[in-house]
């Protein structure tokens, strides 16, 4: 699952790791998994007037996440964070046994991921092309 900084690098970039990271996910590779609180983050964080990004563009995209990511209930994880505001994104992760796909990695310092695999988008991209053999078509692959 990508958290917020991966979903504006993308919308700036469509050609760098989390563009591409999100191109897997709109043609159905990965499911993103997200609760209301993460869902609120994004909407928030991409309708900041600094970013420009199309209202309709951003809504499309998270409509999309609605519609076929993975919806969860995750209960607190406890522990501590260097940024509050990205323990939504771990417990999500968490609850959907999903990897973190994120470009601020030290914000989840390993002692406080709780058994989340978190990586950034190229290490994710290097490690979904080199496992292409091994995923089960039917199954959409993984790393939510």
């Amino acid at each position: 699952m990508p958290d917020t900084n991966v979903l504006v690098s993308a919308l700036l970039n469509s050609f760098g790791p989390p563009g591409r990271v999100i191109d897997l996910v709109l043609v159905g590779e990965i499911v993103v998994a997200y609760d209301d609180r993460t869902m609120s983050e994004w909407r928030e964080v991409l309708r900041r007037e600094k970013f420009g990004f199309s209202a309709r563009d951003m809504e499309t995209l998270l409509g999309f996440v609605e519609e076929e990511g993975l919806g969860v209930n995750p209960p607190p994880l406890g522990g501590d964070l260097p940024d509050p505001d990205d323990v939504p994104f771990l417990e999500v992760a968490h609850a959907a046994e999903a990897t973190l796909i994120t470009g601020n990695t030290k914000h989840y310092p390993p002692e406080a991921r709780r058994g989340v695999e978190v990586t950034d988008p190229a290490a994710f991209l290097e490690g979904w092309t080199s496992g292409a053999g091994d995923r089960d078509p039917e199954q959409g692959g993984s790393g939510e």
